[in-house]
C-alpha cells in the first residue's frame, strides 16, 4: 500500500483523484495546486487527507508517489524531479514536450528503479482492446497499415478547459500544437500493433478563424497549426496515418478518437457510431456493442459541478463489454469511469504495478513510442511535410 499526491486539482484531477481514493492498494492521497483553493475544494469534495503548499511542499512530504496532472507543456520537468525525489510517477499526457525531456525521463526511471506510468486512455479504448486481442491470435495476419484519429473541436469543451486552467492569459495557451498532443492518436494503433514508428511526414493546416487562439503573434509556441496530419513508417515495414484536428464538424457526443486496423486477413473498421470486422471471404460482422461503454452512474457527482457539460461523457463514460473488469476492486463500483472506460483500468495498473514492483502497461519506454512521434511530426509539419526519422529509446527491460 502506498500514498500519492496530486499535482493539479484542475477538472480532469478529480475524476482520477476519486478512484485513487477509493483504491484498497493506496493509503491517503493529497493535493496541491498553483491556486490553493482549488487543492483545498478538491480535498473537501473528496474528503482526500490534505493540501500541501505547492510541488515543493509536495516533494519533501512523506507520500510515496505523485500524479501528474498539471498542464500539458509542463509535464516533463515535473516528472524528472519527481522521480529524482524518490516518488513514483502518474502522469496525465503527453508524456514530455521535447525529446530532451523524453530522454531525461527514461534515464530517471532506469537510475532510480522507480515506476512511472503515463495515463493513456486509448491504451483501454474498446477498439484498441478488441485489435489487441485479435492482433494476439494472428487473426489480422500481418497488419500493415492503421488509422488513428483524435478530432476534438475547440467547441467541444477546449475553450472552457482552456480558460479554466490558462486564466486571463489563455489563448497564449490553447494555440498547442496538435501533433505534441498526439498520444490519444498514436497510442490506440500502438496499444494494438506491435511495432513502433521510425520516420514521418506531416502536413500541418494554419487557422483561418481569426478567434485569437491559433495566431502566432499570441501563441507562447509560435503555433498557428489548428489542424494537422501525420504519415508514419513502422519498424516492420508498415505505415499508420493520424489526424489531430481541432477545428473539425463533428457532431455532439460523438467519440473523438477512433481506429482502423488493416491487416492481410482481416480488417477492423470504426467510423462515429459503428464498428465492423471483416474476415477474408467471408460475411461482415457488426461490432459495435462489443466495443460501446455502458454509461456509468455518477451524473450527480459533487466533482462535476466546476466541470463543462460538453466534457461530462469524458468522466462518467462506463465500461464495455470487451473490457476485462475482474481484478478491479469492488471499491470502484459506481464511481465514474471516464474515457471509453478506460480511467479505473488505467488507475488500477498503476497501483498494482507499484505495489507488486512490476512495469506497467504504459511504461516510459512504452510512452516515449506514443509521445515521441508526435514531437517529430510536429517539426517535418514546421518544414513543409519533410520526411524526418524517429529516434527510439528501445524495449522496456524485461
Amino acid at each position: 500500500m502506498f500514498s500519492i499526491g496530486f499535482v493539479g486539482a484542475g477538472q480532469f484531477a478529480g475524476s482520477f483523484a476519486k478512484l485513487f481514493n477509493a483504491h484498497p492498494g493506496v493509503s491517503r492521497v493529497t493535493a496541491t495546486d498553483l491556486l490553493p483553493e482549488r487543492a483545498a475544494a478538491l480535498v473537501g469534495e473528496l474528503g482526500l487527507a490534505g493540501v500541501e503548499d505547492d510541488f515543493d511542499a509536495m516533494l519533501a512530504s512523506d507520500v510515496d508517489a505523485v500524479a501528474i496532472f498539471t498542464q500539458r507543456w509542463t509535464h516533463g520537468p515535473l516528472v524528472e524531479r519527481a522521480l529524482r525525489a524518490g516518488k513514483h510517477v502518474y502522469s496525465a499526457v503527453p508524456m514530455a514536450f521535447t525529446a530532451e525531456e523524453i530522454a531525461a525521463i527514461i534515464d530517471a526511471v532506469k537510475e532510480t528503479g522507480l515506476t512511472y506510468m503515463m495515463g493513456e486512455t486509448s491504451y483501454y479504448h474498446p477498439s484498441t482492446v478488441f485489435a489487441r486481442q485479435k492482433a494476439a491470435d494472428g487473426a489480422f495476419g500481418r497488419v500493415f497499415y492503421a488509422e488513428g484519429d483524435y478530432v476534438h473541436d475547440m467547441d467541444h469543451g477546449f475553450y472552457a478547459a482552456y480558460q479554466y486552467s490558462g486564466g486571463a492569459d489563455w489563448k497564449r495557451t490553447a494555440s498547442f500544437p496538435p501533433l505534441k498532443y498526439p498520444t490519444h492518436a498514436i497510442g490506440g494503433v500502438l496499444g494494438a500493433w506491435n511495432t513502433h514508428a521510425v520516420s514521418v511526414s506531416a502536413i500541418g493546416v494554419p487557422d483561418q478563424l481569426g478567434d485569437g487562439v491559433f495566431d502566432k503573434s499570441v501563441s507562447m509556441f509560435d503555433n498557428d497549426f489548428s489542424n494537422a496530419t501525420a504519415l508514419f513508417e513502422t519498424a516492420d515495414g508498415g505505415s499508420f496515418r493520424t489526424n489531430e484536428f481541432r477545428r473539425v464538424g463533428l457532431g455532439h457526443w460523438l467519440p473523438e478518437s477512433r481506429f482502423t486496423f488493416y491487416g492481410t486477413e482481416s480488417i477492423l473498421e470504426q467510423n462515429s457510431s459503428t464498428t465492423h470486422w471483416h474476415e477474408k471471404g467471408e460475411p461482415l460482422s457488426d461490432v459495435t456493442e462489443l466495443l460501446q461503454p455502458l454509461w456509468a452512474s455518477g451524473a450527480d457527482d459533487p466533482v462535476l459541478a466546476n466541470v463543462d457539460p460538453a466534457l461530462h461523457d469524458s468522466f462518467i463514460s462506463g465500461h464495455a463489454p470487451i473490457h476485462d473488469v475482474s481484478e478491479l476492486p469492488v471499491e470502484f463500483k459506481g464511481l465514474g469511469n471516464g474515457h471509453m472506460g478506460s480511467h479505473q483500468l488505467l488507475t488500477h495498473d498503476f497501483v498494482t504495478a507499484v505495489n507488486e514492483q512490476r512495469l506497467p502497461t504504459v511504461n516510459a519506454w512504452v510512452a516515449a513510442r506514443y509521445t515521441m512521434p508526435g514531437i517529430v511530426a510536429h517539426e517535418s509539419a514546421l518544414r513543409g511535410g519533410e520526411r524526418l526519422r524517429i529516434d527510439d529509446f528501445g524495449d522496456a527491460p524485461a
